[in-house]
């Protein structure tokens, strides 16, 4: 977590930059890994007396079930946020995907939320729930509510998420007064 210092008018950088990790995560993708293990152990080294299609089943079982494990939690172990002049983009795991942009232009405002977390959104994350928009949740903690012109909201867990909403706001203002001139 980068240090900010809090309650000095300092101005905002070009580019800001936040992120959250969940190291929680690691552990659901070593469990992945020993299901895949599993599934390549019972193919190669198992006396199977029960016949070809249980063992089928059981190793395609273990190493397709270890595989969503494995990538579904590493996909969503951090996420990071970057503001800069014209857009907000949220990218998830080491691979940047999911990955999601929004223009300035759509965001009606932004929020701070100081307790976002997975048990609230039916868990970790791209999440999409009817009464409270889209989040992507990667541990539980502080967190932006981006309210879009649409009606709809956007919530992203980010470490110092009260200066993304700092940055936010002040970009907002700068586009609405670049715009009323």
């Amino acid at each position: 977590m980068r240090e900010h210092p809090h309650g000095v008018d300092a101005p905002h950088p070009d580019v800001w930059t936040g992120r959250a990790t969940n190291r929680f995560q690691w552990l659901l993708a070593l469990v992945g890994a020993a299901c895949v293990a599993l599934g390549i152990e019972l193919a190669v080294a198992s006396p199977w007396d029960f016949g070809a299609a249980p063992l089928v089943m059981a190793v395609v079982g273990c190493i397709a079930g270890g595989l969503l494990v494995l990538f579904g939690t590493v996909a969503f172990v951090h996420v990071a946020l970057k503001v800069d002049k014209e857009c907000l983009e949220v990218r998830c795991g080491h691979m940047g995907v999911p990955r999601r942009r929004i223009p300035l232009s759509h965001v009606a405002g932004a929020d701070f939320a100081p307790h976002v977390t997975p048990r609230h959104w039916g868990g970790w994350g791209y999440r999409w729930r009817p009464e409270r928009g889209t989040a992507v949740v990667v541990r539980r903690g502080e967190g932006v509510v981006l309210r879009l012109w649409d009606g709809h909201t956007f919530t992203i867990t980010v470490d110092n998420a009260e200066a993304a909403v700092s940055v936010i706001r002040d970009r907002l203002h700068a586009g609405r007064a670049g715009t009323a001139l």
